[in-house]
């Protein structure tokens, strides 16, 4: 069978990691860029990972969305702050059918690719991976990498053959992947993660291992988890109990890093506080069930993203 084609709409620390691993494998992939356009085109990719070094001397790079051919897969990892620019980067590379697989952090962000392309063509997925890009078209993976993703909306068989074979090669490409067949558990089960680790980084100025080795912060952190698994369960969404204990020990065992919406606060960048905490927060909400930690948590990180927004 033909190897499908891809293009990646955000080529930083996660898109341009599992852009080069399928590039690697064969696949004819796109990378969309911007700042590192210049250095990438003619420099190619350095990837430093866990699943071994390499270098791509030869990418398929683009400076604009109106360049990249139609493709089989369009992936979406960009920062969720920059989606009210997808209904001009998504018709390029989708105007032929091609479904989207978005790979971005947070509750619902789905909905914006769903606007432009219809929801009976997109993925939705949680990367559980500690990397960063270090330098133009330089990325640098240091720990765990597993994508977990499922079909947004309702369920087709059709979808699902789509989302098997995405699955496959990402697999055959040296990714570890999952396809689940409910979305749901797969951001909540993220969130579990994502809301304390991200918010309490930026609020404490704090590496993940400095979280888990101050006693309070620890404990701040699995009060935090325990209260987005009862949101989860309160909005019809049931995590298993055991996720609570597997998510505070894989940070325990994590190398040391930095979480992206810290990076995000200490570079100046707009923090993806609504898609991580704000989106969630008014689901529950709906459903009558009331976060306070992740209230309280989501209060301060506005108050922070407005203050670097305003220097």
């Amino acid at each position: 069978m033909k190897k499908q084609t891809y293009a990646v709409i955000g080529s930083g620390a996660l898109g341009g990691l599992y852009g080069a691993m399928l590039a690697r494998a064969g696949h004819d992939v796109h990378f969309l860029l911007h700042r590192d356009y210049g250095h990438v085109s003619t420099q190619g990719l350095t990837i430093e990972s866990i699943w071994g070094d390499f270098h791509l001397p030869n990418v398929l790079a683009h400076p604009s969305a109106d360049t990249i051919p139609p493709v089989d897969v369009t992936i979406v990892a960009l920062k969720t702050t920059q989606n009210h620019l997808l209904v001009d980067l998504l018709p390029p590379p989708t105007r032929e059918g091609g479904v989207v697989f978005v790979l971005q952090n947070g509750l619902d962000v789905e909905q914006q690719s769903v606007e432009v392309v219809g929801k009976e063509r997109v993925f939705g997925g949680c990367c559980f991976l500690c990397s960063n890009k270090i330098g133009p078209g330089h990325i640098r993976h240091i720990d765990f990498g597993k994508i977990v993703f499922g079909q947004y909306g309702e369920i087709s068989d059709v979808m699902t053959d789509k989302g098997k074979r995405i699955c496959a090669e990402l697999n055959a490409a040296e990714v570890d992947a999952q396809f689940a067949d409910d979305l749901a558990v797969v951001r909540w089960r993220k969130l579990m993660w994502n809301i304390p680790f991200n918010g309490l980084s930026v609020v404490l100025n704090a590496s993940t291992k400095s979280l888990m080795d101050n006693v309070e912060a620890c404990q701040l952190s699995d009060a935090i988890i325990r209260e987005v698994h009862a949101a989860a369960a309160a909005c019809g969404v049931e995590v298993p109990d055991a996720a609570i204990e597997i998510t505070l020990e894989n940070t325990r065992k994590m190398k040391p890093y930095d979480s992206s919406m810290r990076l995000d606060y200490l570079n100046k960048r707009p923090m993806e506080v609504e898609a991580i905490l704000g989106n969630p927060l008014r689901v529950a909400q709906t459903f009558g069930h009331e976060m306070p930690r992740v209230e309280m948590l989501y209060q301060q990180l506005k108050y922070l993203d407005a203050c670097n927004a305003n220097l």
